[in-house]
Parts: structure tokens; sequence; C-alpha cells
């Protein structure tokens, strides 16, 4: 009887210690697969986004990116940012939320932070919405776009409601309900399908 204790005593212990090895190896290989990832992904100022809308868009480091990091971003030469006050403006306002009606940094809509990059960039007076800014508009070609050009689309029931400047290689300036503003691509299939207008504005 003392025998067949000691047998099941020992069996007990081998199994625990075979079930802990196997743990220790199947963690450590999670570990170096994970580290593995994490060194072969490209390093960079900024990450690819994708909501739950479908929308899409890229992130730089929300403030104190350089000129180098926009043009990255926008698939152009450094040379090719003429405006530089642009993008200074662009920096202080990066990742500033959402929020219909507001007006600053804390929340602000589409419309509202056009306005506020025309105003400040360009001295322009633009109308406060969306839809009466495109009716001031002289119609462009996407392939004609330049920098500071408007872009609208048309995401529900009437016509225009939702504006973005154009920057550069088909990438735009706009603030997405989901990240707030951003630069995002004018050629993604959930931007193209709902692009509805674009053009220079009318002074």
């Amino acid at each position: 009887m003392l025998f067949r204790f000691f047998l099941f005593l020992i069996m007990r212990i081998q199994h625990f210690i075979y079930y802990t090895l196997l743990c220790f190896v199947l963690v450590g290989c999670g570990a170096s697969k994970n580290n593995k990832k994490r060194w072969n992904q490209k390093t960079t100022s900024s990450t690819s986004y994708s909501d739950a809308s479908g929308a899409r868009g890229t992130f730089l480091k929300k403030r104190n990116n350089s000129l180098d990091d926009y043009a990255d971003v926008l698939g152009v030469s450094k040379s090719s940012l003429k405006n530089k006050e642009l993008y200074y403006f662009i920096d202080e306002w990066l990742g500033a939320p959402h929020k219909m009606g507001g007006l600053t940094k804390s929340g602000i809509d589409c419309s509202a932070f056009i306005a506020e990059v025309y105003k400040n960039i360009y001295n322009i007076q633009l109308p406060r919405t969306s839809r009466d800014m495109a009716e001031h508009i002289k119609k462009k070609y996407t392939k004609d776009l330049k920098e500071g050009d408007l872009v609208f689309f048309s995401f529900g029931k009437r016509s225009i409601d939702h504006v973005g400047i154009y920057l550069h290689n088909n990438k735009f300036l706009h603030v997405s309900t989901k990240k707030g503003v951003i630069i995002s691509d004018i050629t993604d299939p959930w931007y193209g399908k709902y692009l509805e207008r674009c053009g220079s504005f009318k002074k």
C-alpha cells in the first residue's frame, strides 16, 4: 500500500515538472516572437490607422514634428513644402479632437478648422460651413490640385458635409470625427467614394 502511494506521488511530481517546463517553453517562444516582430517594424515618426467607420489616415507625432517628418508622410522632398508656415500651424493643431461647433484646440469641427487655417495662413475669411465654402471654389480635377486647395466630401444625404485642405501627393488635412486633426489620402477607397468636389477658393 505504501509502495503504491509513493509511486502515485512520484508520478504526480513528474507531471508537475513536465507541465511547468512546457509553460516556460511556450512563454519563451511567445516572447521571442513578439521581440522579433518589434525589431522588424520600421521605425518612423508616423503610424497608420483605420477607424471603425472605415476611414484611414496617418498620424504624425502629435507635436514637434519637423518639416522632414511632413515631407516623409506626404511622399515629397522637403523643398516641395513651399509654405512652411502652413506646416508649423498644422503641427500646433495635430491631434486636436473633433467637436461639432467647436472652435478651439480642445475641440473643433472640420469647417471651423479649415477656416482657421485660411485666416491664419492665407489671410482669407472663409464661410462658416463646408457647403457654403464649396459654393466659392474654382473646380479642378484631383490631378491638378495644389497645396492649399479645398476638397469636399458628402458622407450623408446633404450634398456637402465635410471639407479638408489639399497638401501634396493626394494627401489632405482635415478633422476626423474619430481621430481629430489628421492627414489622410483622397485616393483611399473610403474618401474616394465620397469625394464630391475640389478646387481653389475664389477670392
